[in-house]
């Protein structure tokens, strides 16, 4: 695919079926993460990848579907390193998203309940009190057929020149 087929491709999912996520694939996924852009180069980020269902399973608590992934990456930011840190975490999501499906997997953007649900997971994983656990994203394989959500036409959306 395209990377214009893949944005077209990309949904949300959040029922997943078995699928096997080889190393190869999670460190093509990882580097997607690590070339997004950065506010100063700064490049607040770190990532914590999940392959143990027992942990999935207890993550799952954030939101159910991690639990039914096959693997996950977890985005972890230190805010005290840039003042990007929220932009540069969702840069990297994006092209991490991007890069899931054009491997053929599927995925969700998983951040609203993980910020209830944040001092679990870290204590859970490990991470340092001082960074934030910002984004979780599931990997595996749609359990069913997915769409993505309908968007607004560009008419609605675009001026051009000026508003």
């Amino acid at each position: 695919m395209d990377v214009f087929e893949v944005i077209e491709k990309r949904a949300s999912v959040r029922q997943f079926g078995p699928v096997e996520v080889s190393d190869a694939d999670l460190e093509k996924i990882l580097d997607a993460g690590r070339r997004a852009p950065s506010g100063k180069n700064l490049q607040p980020l770190s990532y914590v990848v999940i392959r143990s269902k027992k942990t999935l399973e207890q993550l799952s608590r954030c939101q159910g579907c991690i639990g039914d992934a096959s693997a996950a990456v977890c985005i972890v930011a230190d805010p005290e390193a840039s003042e990007y840190w929220l932009e540069d975490a969702s840069a990297a999501a994006e092209n991490m998203l991007l890069a899931l499906k054009a491997l053929g997997y599927d995925s969700v953007w998983i951040e609203g309940t993980l910020r209830r649900q944040e001092g679990f997971a870290k204590e859970l994983l490990g991470i340092p009190a001082k960074s934030r656990l910002i984004i979780v994203l599931p990997i595996g394989k749609a359990a069913g057929a997915s769409e993505q959500a309908q968007k607004k036409p560009l008419e609605q959306l675009v001026h051009w020149e000026k508003w």
